[in-house]
């Protein structure tokens, strides 16, 4: 026989435990806090605040672009998913955005549809004609972010929101 080869009974052990780096158990199962009751004060004629109008620049003016970035975002994933065709968006976005979503379309991986999560407007004119818009959707398991600046403009017909830009994250 061999002598370089191993014999059974010459087998090393080779494993080691491993060093435990979790704190030990202390108290018991975790509590919740008492459930807080918030109650309202009423709020005397110094500590009012006026509601902002639209003419204030306040998060009233911002709703108009908030309600058609929704539509819009809405849309624009619905074409990435290939259920509604690129010729929809037309009308909401600037002709190099409808190009550039050529590229995006159909190239997503997996079966899932896309799904507007959440969507946030903050204006960024005083007079509330141009906002960007910040949004997340989901595929699947996975959230994505989604962003876009909308501007409004005069046509023959009355004013009209468009995207001007768009990030897709």
């Amino acid at each position: 026989m061999c002598a370089n080869v191993l014999q059974p009974t010459d087998v090393i052990p080779t494993i080691a435990r491993v060093v435990d780096y979790e704190p030990e158990a202390f108290g018991g199962p975790p509590t919740l806090p008492p459930v807080t009751v918030l109650r309202r004060r009423a709020a005397t004629p110094a500590q009012a605040r006026p509601i902002p109008s639209d003419a204030d620049g306040g998060p009233s003016s911002v709703r108009p672009a908030a309600v058609f970035a929704d539509a819009a975002l809405r849309r624009v994933l619905e074409v990435i998913d290939r259920r509604r065709s690129l010729a929809q968006l037309r009308p909401l976005m600037t002709g190099g955005l409808v190009d550039s979503l050529l590229t995006v379309v159909g190239c997503r991986d997996g079966t899932d549809a896309a799904r507007l999560l959440r969507v946030r407007a903050q204006s960024v004119r005083s007079d509330g004609t141009a906002a960007e818009i910040a949004a997340s959707y989901s595929r699947g398991d996975r959230v994505h972010a989604i962003a876009c600046r909308v501007e409004q403009f005069a046509t023959a017909t009355g004013p009209r929101w468009q995207v001007v830009a768009l990030h897709l994250g």
